[in-house]
This record gives C-alpha cells, structure tokens and sequence, in this order.
C-alpha cells in the first residue's frame, strides 16, 4: 500500500484506514473486500464497514440527472461517502471532500492517480489519499504508487509517467510504448542533448535554409523527405 497523506491528525488517519480496511494495529488481518465494480461495492460496504453512513454511488451508466443530483448531494453534505467509478475524475470540486480510497490503484497511471486525489482537499480542511493495492513490494506498479504518493509536483509525476510508459514516436503516430523512429536516444535520458541538437539545427536553418554549404547533411534531408512521402502516399 502507499499512502498519500495531506496532513491529517493521526486520528483521523487511522479512522480512514480502519475504513479502508488497513489498521495496521488488528492482531487479525482484516478481511479484504473483493475487487469488484462499483455495483457489487456498494452494497457490500452499506452493510459492512460503513453500516450507519449515508452512501450512494456514481458511475458513468446513471444518467445525467441522476449523476447531478448525487454530486449535489454529496457537495451539500447530505450523502457522508461517494462510492464512484474514475467519472469523478476531472470537473468535481467539493471542498468538503477531505478523504479518498483508491482500491486497485495499481490499474491507474500516474497522471491519473494524480487526477483523482485532486479532489479531495480542496476545501480549508486537510486532505487524505489512500492507494490499496497488492502489487509487489519492488515491481513497476508499486514504483509508480510510490512515485505519487512521494510527491504532489505534476510536472515530476508527468515525467515518471513518461519513462514509464515511454515516449512513443515522437517522430510518427504511436503516443506510447517502445517502438519509435529515434534508435538510440530516449526523450528523457538525453533531453540535454536533444535540446543541444535542436540548437544546432535551428542556427544552420537559419544561416543556410537549403544546406548548400552541407552536402551531406542535405541529402541525409532529402532521403528522409522521401521516405515520408512514400510511407504517406502507401497510407492514402
């Protein structure tokens, strides 16, 4: 598990894990609640742990009314716990929305996670983001909930992101994964010299736009050109 915490007082830390279903302080393992959808959630939770609380839920298939009515709901204070889908995601701003449990975080990227604790702590209060999941202590999915709840910068989350997933091809259509027409740079690694290159080029566009006075520059262009052309007109 990793936890994202905002500052609140260690009571109310431990409440919201004993929620959760992770008080570290139980002689007993508690039982784990299945991973399962929102539907099946939400009953299993009303009548469990949080038996007494006013709950409802949010999913992308309610319709419009019934998804404005819960939000205003749940804004005003008349529903105590949301049990939603990521339709929460962006565009939701409760400020007294203070915690948040993300069950199988290890399903979510970076920047996604990073999306959804943005809604809660909005307000005056303090807030809490809890990510539940049963990742392995060292593999890549638990380097990532790590990574989020070690920092709340965007920008550095954008980056581990980016050597996660990696760049695509920059220079074609694919916005992800390994394959890419650079073959021995990488967009993070050598961002220095990328940024150096770009320089370079910018000043000898500027001071020779042809490349008369590179020959071979010029042609290594041309042929480049070439291909383009070739692979789009494969494509039409």
């Amino acid at each position: 598990m990793a936890v994202s915490n905002f500052g609140l007082s260690g009571e109310d830390l431990a409440r919201a894990k004993r929620l959760a279903g992770l008080d570290e302080e139980e002689s007993e393992p508690t039982p784990k609640i299945p991973m399962t959808s929102v539907e099946e959630m939400y009953p299993l939770l009303g009548r469990g742990a949080l038996k007494g609380v006013r709950v409802a839920m949010l999913h992308g298939r309610l319709s419009s009314e019934e998804k404005d009515r819960t939000m205003s709901e749940f804004s005003r204070g008349e529903i105590d716990v949301l049990i939603a889908t990521t339709v929460i995601e962006v565009g939701v701003d409760v400020p007294n929305a203070t915690t948040m449990v993300i069950m199988d975080a290890d399903r979510f990227g970076v920047s996604q996670l990073h999306q959804l604790r943005g809604r809660v702590g909005r307000g005056s209060a303090p807030g809490l983001c809890l990510l539940v999941t049963k990742a392995e202590a060292h593999s890549p999915a638990m380097e990532r909930l790590n990574a989020v709840a070690s920092t709340l910068d965007g920008f550095e989350l954008s980056r581990i992101d980016l050597e996660q997933r990696r760049e695509g091809d920059v220079l074609g259509e694919s916005q992800s994964g390994a394959r890419s027409h650079l073959r021995l740079l990488r967009v993070l690694r050598d961002e220095a010299l990328i940024e150096k290159a770009r320089a370079v080029a910018e000043s000898l566009i500027s001071d020779d736009p042809s490349l008369n006075g590179y020959p071979l520059l010029h042609n290594e262009v041309r042929e480049l050109r070439e291909l383009e052309s070739s692979q789009f007109v494969d494509k039409g």
